[in-house]
Parts: C-alpha cells; structure tokens; sequence
C-alpha cells in the first residue's frame, strides 16, 4: 500500500487558495517582500501580472495576510464578473466601518473617501487588493486607477495592487501603470520548485516526502507547463491512482496514465512523449477506473 497515505477525503493537494496551502518558494517569498515593502514605503500601486492559473489569487490571499501583519487595514476584492455598480458597495463590505457611517446616507464613493481619510490621519495604510482587473467594467478601471493616482491628501496611505493576465496588462490606463512602482511577473514553476512543492505539501500531511519519485516529479511538472494549478490537479489524482493500484510510491509511469485520462484526445500527450501514442493496454485501464471513482 502507499505510505502512510490518509483517506481519501484527506489526500493533500487541495486547490483552494488558503494562505496556509500557500508554498513559499524562493519566487513566491521575493514577490511577497516586493508587495510588503510598498507599504513600507508608503507607495501607491503595485501589479501582479501572471497567466490563468500561475497564483495570482493564492498569492493576494497571503499577501492581505502579510500586509495586516503590517498594520495595515486590508481588503481583497475579485472583479471578474462584477457589475460596474456593485464594486464600490462590496469594497465597503470589506473594509470595517461603523454601523454609524454605513447610516450616514453618504454615496458609496464619499464612504470609501471618509474611510481613506480616516486611515490617512491615523497614519494606516488601507491596502485595496483587486483580483482580475483586467476583467472589470472600464469604469470600474477608472476608478481604481483614481484611487492609486489622485494626490489629494485623502488618498496619501492608500496602496493598490491590483492583478491581471499579461494580454490584459497593455490594455490597462497608462495611469495606472505608470503608477505601479512593483511589477511582478509570475512565471510558470520549474521542474525544482514543482518537486518542492510536492515535497513540501506530502510532510504537512505526514506522508513520506519522497512518495513521488523524482521521474514522477518531472512528469508531473512537464506535464502541466509549470502551470501550479495543474501541477495541484495531476498531483492529487496521480497520488489517488497510485493509492488504488497499491504501489509504495507514485512513479511517472502512473503520471503519465493520469495524464492521458485527462487530455481530450490521444494526440493530447505530455511534452516530451511522441504524439499519438496508442491507449493503454487493457490491464492499465483499472488503474483509470480507480480515477473515476475517488475523484467523479
């Protein structure tokens, strides 16, 4: 059987982006210090630039954790799918206020101002983190570049990160990025760093850290481009597969079938094996089943 492997429901590799999952490898522990010394430094703006899947969200959710733990007053907000009306009133929602100046009758933008003007005087920063603002309305885009740009006195501890895929990144108000003193590119993880993730996530389970050969390990991180979101997926389910099949470890043998069973044809196959490779024998498909059944 595999070692020390828990139930199922309790198999590693979730891919919710909780600060505690968060893998900090050196990339992800540089880019967290680039995004915490702009609050140090009193900046205004900051842009996370990175391909669908490469962390963006995982690393806002840790970076909201790590400004707090500055002192500054934070609040994350995704603007994938928002109307142009409901950002402000949900940004509100997140930061604090009092019930006294929700009742004031104020509009959404005078309630985000006085509270701006609040932390300025107070010397705290308000750190606004925007999810996808590639994605937003193009008033929505005005009005963040508003809050990372205007020189009124109201705005001065005001720090706004804001991420986007790189295709979106030129299509943003120059404003706006003339503005952001950080830029951060996200890349796709190397064949080392996958293997430190896996590693690492295995150990906060107690499972073996060498349950993944290191072929499988490669696998794993050719298979997917180094996209982290991928990685998350193959791992979880070749370690599922390998569970059902009984084996003491996770090779690239069963990588690989994984893998197949998730492309959308066979001539889907992983970098570096020849294309259009004949299916598997039929004494592997078990292995595909036990897939299917853990994971629907």
């Amino acid at each position: 059987m595999v070692r020390d492997t828990p139930p199922a429901a309790a198999l590693p590799f979730s891919g919710t982006p909780e600060p505690a999952r968060f893998f900090r490898g050196p990339p992800q522990e540089e880019s967290l210090a680039r995004l915490e010394w702009l609050a140090v430094e009193r900046q205004r703006c900051g842009l996370v630039v990175g391909a669908s899947g490469l962390g963006k969200s995982h690393l806002m959710a840790v970076a909201a954790r790590r400004l707090a733990g500055l002192g500054a007053e934070v609040a994350v907000l995704s603007l994938r799918g928002l109307a142009a009306t409901d950002w402000l009133p949900m940004l509100l929602d997140r930061l604090p206020l009092d019930p006294a100046a929700r009742g004031e009758g104020l509009r959404p933008w005078q309630m985000l101002e006085q509270r701006l003007r609040e932390n300025a005087l107070l010397e705290r920063t308000t750190a606004l983190i925007f999810d996808d603002i590639d994605a937003a309305p193009d008033d929505v885009v005005d009005g963040v570049t508003r809050l990372a740009t205007a020189v009124e006195p109201r705005f001065a501890r005001t720090l706004v990160v804001a991420t986007t895929q790189p295709e979106g990144s030129g299509r943003l108000p120059e404003p706006l990025r003339r503005r952001a003193v950080v830029r951060i590119e996200l890349a796709p993880w190397t064949a080392e760093l996958a293997a430190g993730y896996l590693a690492h996530e295995l150990e906060r389970h107690g499972i073996a850290r060498d349950m993944f050969t290191p072929e499988a390990s490669g696998t794993i991180a050719r298979c997917a481009e180094g996209v982290p979101r991928d990685i998350v997926s193959l791992a979880r389910l070749a370690l599922a597969a390998a569970t059902g099949d009984g084996a003491s470890v996770v090779d690239a043998g069963t990588v690989e079938r994984v893998w197949r069973e998730l492309s959308t044809s066979w001539n889907q196959s992983p970098p570096g094996v020849a294309t259009g490779a004949s299916a598997p024998d039929a004494d592997d498909q078990p292995r595909v089943r036990v897939v299917r059944r853990l994971w629907g």
